[in-house]
């Protein structure tokens, strides 16, 4: 008899269902986050288990990867895609993990795609540097708006750079504000230092920097922006049309049409944000340096808005990553953007 199994994960307990064939439930209990307990309620079911539906919260490594390691096949669940029942009179923990064990049975289950866990942490370490880079970002402008405020002047990024304890008290002559200012400027500064470490660090440690420096022939992507663009794309063959992938990249309008009205939007935030993120700034960048992609641009430029435009560009920038990665070809600019 085939059994089907679905966890219902928390941040600090979760939820486990096991159904039969038929649907009927055989299991439901709450356990704390403790691996070795829910392989103990899931034990008498082992051989007759086809799956395990874990639902894709922030804290799903330990439960997918431990349930792995020990020959359980788990799906991990894409929560966004999962299709409400609006008919229970009454819902919980519960329902939400039959309901997760039910769409398994009948093969509706939407899934999300397990990263390998090798690369894993390696693409975490990149998004931390993200992270890292908006808060030096919030310390500058920080900086330059007390700079303002004191003198009515502008400090510019370079001239913040070259900055030392001596200019700045010169640049800041009350003492107060420029206790402030130099507090800011360590932090800025030391941010900078450990930004440089994990960038090296990430270099390292990247699994194909073949797949690397092919991205990097491509207009607009750099060392920072081929990294992202290979790590967070992962596997490419797990995209089955380069339309699923410029999807993923949320590249594709997100639009509800019925006879040819407009009838609302789709989820517009589903896809990857940081590929986003590094397709537009390739697009940006590209547009400046490339005379082809740039005469492109301008064509489009003068049918939409800007936004649209640059959208346009980083658009065509992911379908050509996506060819590079997956049939291994260079980048064809006449191909991309004649």
């Amino acid at each position: 008899m085939s059994l089907y199994a679905a966890i219902d994960l928390h941040s600090s307990n979760s939820v486990l269902a096991v159904i039969d064939g038929q649907g009927k439930p055989l299991l439901q209990c709450r356990r704390p986050n403790d691996l070795p307990r829910l392989l103990t309620d899931l034990a008498p079911y082992r051989e007759e288990l086809v799956g395990m539906a874990v639902e894709s919260t922030y804290n799903w490594y330990w439960l997918v990867d431990g349930l792995m390691d020990h020959g359980y096949t788990v799906h991990l669940v894409h929560t966004a895609a999962i299709p409400q029942y609006d008919g229970l009179k009454h819902g919980d923990d519960h329902t939400d993990a039959l309901h997760l064990a039910q769409l398994m049975r009948l093969g509706l289950l939407p899934e999300g795609y397990i990263y390998p866990r090798e690369q894993r942490a390696t693409r975490d370490l990149l998004r931390r540097r993200f992270a890292l880079v908006r808060q030096a970002v919030r310390l500058m402008l920080s900086i330059q708006s007390s700079f303002s405020r004191s003198t009515g002047k502008q400090l510019s990024g370079n001239a913040l750079r070259q900055l030392t304890p001596t200019r700045l008290v010169e640049l800041f002559p009350d003492l107060a504000t420029r206790y402030g200012v130099l507090i800011q400027f360590k932090l800025w500064l030391t941010l900078q230092d450990q930004i440089a470490a994990l960038e090296q660090w990430i270099g390292k440690d990247i699994a194909r920097p073949d797949l690397l420096m092919r991205l990097r022939s491509v207009p607009g992507i750099g060392p920072i922006l081929g990294m992202t663009i290979l790590l967070e794309s992962g596997d490419i063959d797990r995209f089955a049309s380069v339309g699923d992938y410029a999807s993923y990249c949320r590249m594709v309008e997100s639009v509800r049409l019925s006879n040819g009205k407009r009838k609302g939007h789709g989820n517009r935030k589903c896809g990857n944000r940081y590929l986003c993120w590094a397709y537009v700034e390739a697009a940006n960048h590209a547009i400046r340096f490339d005379p082809l992609i740039r005469r492109w641009y301008d064509r489009k430029r003068a049918r939409k808005h800007r936004v649209v435009a640059i959208k346009a560009v980083a658009h065509k920038l992911a379908r050509a990553c996506y060819h590079m990665l997956h049939e291994g070809t260079p980048f064809d600019p006449a191909r991309a953007f004649g």
